[in-house]
């Protein structure tokens, strides 16, 4: 609470600036400096609420757009939390009461870790399953192979070139989210929400975290209301994922019409990086028709188990806690936005 009303306060003139609305603004000028009657738009993730919103406030200038991963309609940060955790024993229990470490690695397994190993999305199923085989038999002294293997340092990464553009912003994604959230829960409040998660939801929650979200912020709500819009406008609904789960997606049509395209995975954002899906979404921008949905990323089959290290590759490597470990979805983050005149 403290940082939250130390950050608003900062420079509160500035950040209550950082707004969705406001970036839904900025991208209409762009439109109108590109002498461009309409705009074209793939959203993804965060990018589905800035798309909504900007239809919702520039209808007229929507050509056709496309929303991969749909963000909650109604936003607020308690419910975000909550939804999320809802789409997603005894293993977990007896790392929580008896944690386990290994000469050979610095971290600490306990519950967290397991339940993080089996939130994993598809793609990771295979590797998962033998982290989680590995600790369940695991003896020690030394970690299990593939355990350690999860848990090492990564190649540090390459230096990014000098003109490659902002990939995200802490101080933007804080301002928006808080701007823009009605909740706002106090400590107290945020804390029971999170008590609650942890016991509806057991093997999920303790991935999040506890966060007090919002609280403390000092500046006034910002509410956006969304409407339907003018347009073309596609909504891209994975039917198993958790950053953004499905009904989501028919909660947004409900607010703002659209079609409903359904990826048959659960793997956040990937209509680009599938064959199938990716040709449906050229033909959409092409002809403006789009299919019912597609397959989306297979479920792995076969005795091949994805390295560590193969997955890190496709970008889906986050840091949890201050160690590298199984490949999770982002999440949101103030990007995945392309836009195109017409």
């Amino acid at each position: 609470m403290r940082d939250n009303a130390a950050c608003g306060r900062s420079d509160p003139a500035f950040l209550a600036q950082l707004t969705t609305l406001n970036v839904a603004r900025d991208l209409d000028r762009i439109r109108t400096g590109l002498h461009e009657r309409k705009l074209n738009f793939l959203g993804i993730s965060w990018g589905t609420w800035l798309g909504v919103v900007y239809r919702s406030t520039f209808p007229t200038s929507v050509g056709r757009m496309f929303l991969d991963s749909v963000a909650i309609p109604r936003f607020s940060i308690p419910a975000f939390e909550k939804g999320r955790d809802a789409a997603a024993v005894a293993l977990r229990t007896g790392y929580d009461t008896n944690p386990r470490r290994f000469t050979d690695i610095d971290d600490t397994f306990d519950g967290d870790f397991i339940a993080l190993a089996a939130s994993q999305d598809a793609p990771a199923w295979p590797l998962a399953s033998q982290v989680l085989k590995e600790l369940r038999d695991a003896t020690g002294p030394t970690a299990p192979p593939t355990v350690k293997e999860v848990v090492s340092e990564p190649e540090p990464p390459s230096e990014p070139p000098a003109d490659l553009p902002e990939q995200g912003n802490r101080t933007m994604n804080r301002a928006a989210f808080c701007n823009e959230d009605p909740a706002r829960l106090g400590f107290d409040a945020a804390w029971a929400a999170y008590r609650q998660r942890l016991a509806d939801n057991p093997m999920t929650s303790p991935n999040r975290g506890f966060s007090a979200g919002c609280a403390g912020w000092p500046l006034p709500v910002q509410q956006v209301r969304l409407r339907p819009g003018g347009g073309s406008l596609v909504l891209s609904g994975h039917r198993f994922e958790t950053p953004s789960p499905y009904e989501w997606t028919w909660q947004t049509k409900a607010i703002v019409g659209g079609t409903v395209y359904t990826v048959n995975d659960d793997v956040h954002g990937s209509v680009l990086r599938v064959p199938e899906c990716a040709a449906d979404l050229l033909t959409y921008f092409t002809t403006g028709e789009i299919d019912h949905g597609c397959a989306g990323v297979p479920v792995p089959t076969g005795p091949d188990l994805p390295s560590a290290e193969a997955l890190s590759r496709t970008d889906r490597a986050q840091r949890i806690d201050q160690r590298e470990s199984l490949a999770i979805s982002s999440g949101w983050t103030v990007a995945d936005t392309v836009v195109r005149g017409t």
